[in-house]
């Protein structure tokens, strides 16, 4: 393994981030639910402080790819977000998120929600810099 490979690893583990929400009714739908704008604000937020602990440099969000909405949130949960470093380019990131929901009161708890997001490294002109400064390549 490469020193860089070594160093992403290393990153990817240290950046895992988990943020745990109570849905109430002033994020509910009404049907009830968590609103999906609320649940994807969450998520672009979890993504967002996953890829800043990677790489501690501004971010801009540039893209979210296919969210996964597998079963409604309902009024009353409470919900895991977990965001984890998945795939580092040389300027970019691309962040995973899943949203687990469980009871209040009962064990268990399922995926919600999943989904990705991508995130470019920039200087103070906005212009994309490495996220691995000194590991190009």
């Amino acid at each position: 393994m490469t020193p860089r490979e070594q160093e992403i690893q290393r990153r990817i583990a240290l950046s895992e981030t988990r943020v745990t929400k109570a849905v109430f009714p002033p994020t509910t739908n009404h049907h009830n639910t968590l609103f999906g704008g609320t649940a994807l604000a969450w998520m672009d937020e979890v993504s967002f402080i996953a890829a800043t602990r990677f790489c501690r440099l501004p971010l801009v969000t540039v893209s979210s790819d296919r969210i996964d909405f597998k079963h409604a949130i309902p009024a009353g949960s409470i919900v895991e977000l977990v965001g984890r470093v998945i795939k580092v380019g040389n300027t970019s990131l691309k962040v995973e998120v899943e949203v687990f929901v469980e009871g209040l009161y009962q064990e268990g708890r399922e995926r919600a929600i999943s989904g990705s997001f991508s995130f470019v490294a920039v200087d103070d002109q906005q212009k994309p810099v490495p996220v691995l400064p000194g590991f190009i390549g």
